[in-house]
């Protein structure tokens, strides 16, 4: 099997963090927070480059573990807390894939003029089947596709920015960004949080390949923070070209908010199929990654056999866990008709931040029991710490349909765990908490 360098990996990180986030959610975030929602991203940032590290340094004690925060918490705390982790993170990355295909779908409605609400579902469905596909042919060809679509993207961003600038400037306009104490509200900060937090955490799909990364443990961190901070600084820049081109007032919860953007200030339509290329671009690559993550994990919980068989069926010559591509696309397509795009990301939301906290207490479990690590994070135990209080926080803010939603699939997975356990006749585990 062919190695992954340093630039293919962050590039990875890079597909899965831009695209939902700047091409999708960011009108959203923005609708909910108001130019306060430069904020929000920058929290968030902050936690997704903590957990950058964290996720560093235990790809490192774990390096061919494929189900990324799943394997962590499985090898922390055993099968029941491992199961429910991997279920749940799995989840979230197949909802995921859906609500990044409702943002392609509508990019490509806006692109070719239609404007019928049925269709952008329909053409996030042909996505997801494309991208299955792409994954089946893969890593390394799913890799170089992501590569090459990270750059074309970035260059696309470039250019919005550019001509932020220049409508500020050519207008000689103060532009709409505002941060007048009367504004701030935490409660929106935090609810914009919690919308964008999934679309800022990619960097973990590279955890589901370290061992193909060459140089090894280094180079993984490397690559996460790199994937972060990259992100982040193109994530606030296009923030801000947004509040200069339309009042933040006039964002609404939708899935192409830089079509909307450059259509307000009337850009040149050619600027405007640009953009749309350039989102087309973006929402196919995040959602190859996570399609990519999702698969991967699911077949590490077959692997560890708390899935069915079926979906161990993994090809070793292209490195490709086949049956979970499929399954994840399938519940990529079903998700398509969850709800709008503020809905389906905060449900995917509940997974990831469950399975993160799970990450940072088994991060603080191998450090307990003396294991040590080629590759150690800084700042221990105070960072992990302070992202899993960030992370309980936005679990807290979280929409009441992504909090019932979660909260039904957490006590569904455990039903189920424990009746198969029963059903195998396995043994009681009895553990003293206390003296």
């Amino acid at each position: 099997m062919k190695s992954i360098g340093v630039a293919s990996a962050t590039a990875v990180g890079l597909g899965a963090i831009i695209g939902a986030g700047i091409f999708v959610l960011s009108g959203t975030a923005i609708a909910l927070a108001g130019s306060f929602a430069l904020v929000a991203f920058v929290l968030v940032g902050i936690v997704a480059l903590i957990m950058a590290l964290v996720f560093g340094e235990l790809c490192s004690l774990m390096p061919k573990e494929k189900g990324a925060s799943y394997s962590y918490a499985y090898n922390a705390f055993g099968s029941e807390v491992g199961f429910l982790t991997g279920i749940l993170v799995y989840f979230s990355y197949a909802t995921a894939i859906a609500a990044i295909g409702l943002g392609f779908g509508s990019y490509l409605s806006s692109l070719i003029g239609i404007g019928a609400t049925v269709m952008p579902s329909v053409f996030a469905a042909l996505l997801i089947f494309a991208l299955a596909a792409v994954n089946l042919f893969g890593i390394t060809k799913a890799a170089k596709v992501d590569f090459a679509l990270v750059v074309v993207k970035l260059l696309i961003l470039a250019v919005f920015v550019a001509f932020a600038i220049m409508f500020v400037l050519g207008t000689k306009s103060p532009g709409y960004v505002s941060f007048s104490p009367g504004g701030f509200n935490l409660g929106s900060i935090f609810d914009a949080s919690v919308v964008i937090f999934f679309a800022c955490t990619g960097f973990q799909t590279i955890t589901t390949f370290g061992s193909r990364v060459k140089g090894g443990s280094r180079s993984v961190m490397k690559a996460m923070v790199a994937a972060v901070v990259i992100s982040m600084t193109v994530y606030v820049l296009v923030i801000v070209s947004l509040l200069l081109l339309v009042p933040s007032q006039q964002y609404t919860i939708a899935a192409d908010p830089l079509a909307f953007a450059l259509n307000a200030a009337g850009a040149p339509y050619s600027l405007q199929v640009l953009i749309d290329i350039g989102a087309l671009i973006a929402t196919t690559s995040a959602a190859l990654a996570m399609m990519l993550s999702a698969s991967r994990i699911s077949y590490q919980i077959s692997e560890d056999r708390l899935l069915p068989k079926a979906l161990r069926k993994f090809d070793r010559r292209r490195d490709v866990a086949v049956n979970g591509v499929i399954l994840s696309a399938a519940i990529g397509v079903v998700t398509l008709f969850a709800g709008n795009i503020y809905e389906i990301a905060a449900i995917s939301n509940f997974g990831l931040l469950f399975a993160y906290i799970m990450a940072c207490l088994a991060l603080i479990h191998f450090r307990k029991a003396g294991r040590r690590a080629d590759v150690r994070m800084p700042g221990y135990p105070y960072l992990p710490i302070i992202a899993i209080l960030a992370m309980m926080a936005f679990l807290v803010g979280m929409p009441r349909v992504a909090l019932t939603i979660g909260a039904g699939l957490v006590f569904s997975i455990i039903i189920v765990y424990y009746l198969m356990r029963e059903i195998k006749d396995k043994k009681v585990i009895k553990v003293r908490l206390f003296d």
